[in-house]
């Protein structure tokens, strides 16, 4: 009795186990003919969450990405970031045997992923209208530049198009200085995220209704969205927001200040925070009254920040943070990228850079999931494919395909 129990407590134990190590989206079968970085990471997210991702690429030529830097052993190290837990297949849409081979695939998908300029997928006949005919629940999820409809359709569009057109490039920078490009590819990654956000949305309507939809990102878009306080400022007051920095528009002190080895980050985002600062700090002028209230801090900035430098500048980095953490006041330092990869919340608690072997590359860390979840870890475990990799492996798998059907496809130049 006892060892049946037993049995049946290891047995319940391993069940639990094998459901944690499937994704959120085990099961969801994605086709990802997106390149360069909006549409990939869009399509890593899903496969880091545990959906089927297949990588369709150009045969010969392949995602422009692979020829991205930074490269390790002949292969791009950008590319396989974000191709990380994909299988790979090419296909030549330009042939009418790569298209019909694309359209039985699609039968047995539930999402496609593109990001050609808008009007491409319609020229082949495999636009959303032409693909939903094909299979009715199909979520078809596009990133442009400009999006696929309105008088800038037609334009390309690359990120840094996106962080100009949207007005970010003019907020970012110092005062008096040029528009500033961010350090990275924000409205690449931003149009990754909303593309994700909405394919999973219509998936969950799909799941109810079982009707598909068409979900059209625009880089600018994401961007615009994206900026919140800087769209009411001249929407409310009529105000052009300028280039400020690194403060922020709504709340002081939230801004870099000096040390004496360095910057420092200082975020006091309410008055309660500001009076737990003026308690640490002991500087009488932090009680003046063009201080008092957040408004008038906001209003006040240039000359509250000297102030508080009067202290922070007589204090290390790590000094600094550490006595305003004490206090309950949020402080960091100004990381560079080698702090960032051995820091031990982030690197290792929250395993923000995971170990791959790729075949030809070797051991190399790739960038961590963001999202963590209680029930279903995310898992990194698969490198990003070879040029063609998984071609014939997929098509057995999906299509049943046998090798000499296999060998005259790939005759004909299907992929």
């Amino acid at each position: 009795m006892v060892f049946a129990l037993l049995i049946c407590i290891i047995k319940k134990y391993w069940e639990r186990v094998r459901e944690m190590s499937k994704g959120l989206l085990d099961g969801v079968k994605v086709l990802d003919l997106t390149r360069v970085l909006a549409g990939p990471y869009c399509g890593m997210l899903l496969a880091d969450m545990g959906a089927e991702v297949i990588k369709i690429e150009m045969p010969g030529r392949g995602d422009d990405a692979r020829r991205n830097a930074p490269i390790v052993n002949g292969e791009s190290a950008y590319f396989m970031n974000l191709n990380r837990n994909k299988r790979g297949m090419t296909l030549n849409l330009k042939k009418e045997e790569g298209r019909e081979v694309f359209r039985k695939l699609v039968k047995k998908s539930d999402i496609v992923l593109e990001n050609y300029r808008p009007g491409v997928m319609e020229k082949l006949g495999l636009g959303y209208e032409d693909l939903r005919k094909i299979n009715p629940a199909i979520v078809y999820g596009a990133i442009s530049g400009f999006g696929h409809y309105g008088p800038y359709s037609q334009r390309a569009g690359y990120d840094i198009i996106g962080q100009a057109m949207s007005g970010l490039m003019s907020t970012t920078g110092w005062p008096g200085g040029k528009p500033t490009r961010t350090g990275t590819a924000i409205s690449d990654v931003m149009g990754g995220v909303s593309c994700c956000t909405g394919v999973l949305a219509a998936y969950i309507n799909r799941l109810k209704t079982g009707e598909g939809d068409k979900v059209d990102v625009s880089l600018v878009d994401a961007m615009v969205s994206s900026l919140e306080i800087i769209n009411m400022i001249y929407l409310c007051t009529g105000r052009i927001p300028d280039r400020i920095g690194n403060r922020y528009e709504a709340i002081y002190p939230y801004d870099t200040f000096e040390s004496s080895d360095g910057m420092v980050v200082i975020a006091c985002g309410n008055d309660k925070l500001y009076g737990i600062l003026k308690s640490v700090l002991q500087i009488p002028e932090l009680e003046r009254e063009d201080f008092d209230g957040n408004i008038k801090r906001v209003e006040n900035h240039a000359k509250l920040k000297p102030v508080i430098e009067q202290w922070t500048k007589q204090h290390t980095i790590d000094e600094v943070v550490e006595i305003l953490l004490a206090a309950g006041i949020p402080a960091s330092p100004v990381n560079t990228i080698d702090r960032v990869v051995k820091d031990p919340h982030i690197a290792v608690a929250r395993e923000m850079f995971v170990e791959l072997e790729h075949p030809v590359a070797g051991k190399m860390k790739v960038t961590g999931n963001q999202l963590k979840f209680t029930n279903h870890k995310v898992h990194i475990d698969r490198p990003s494919p070879l040029l063609g990799q998984h071609t014939e492996e997929i098509l057995k798998e999906y299509l049943d395909m046998n090798r000499d059907d296999y060998m005259a496809l790939a005759q004909s130049g299907a992929f």
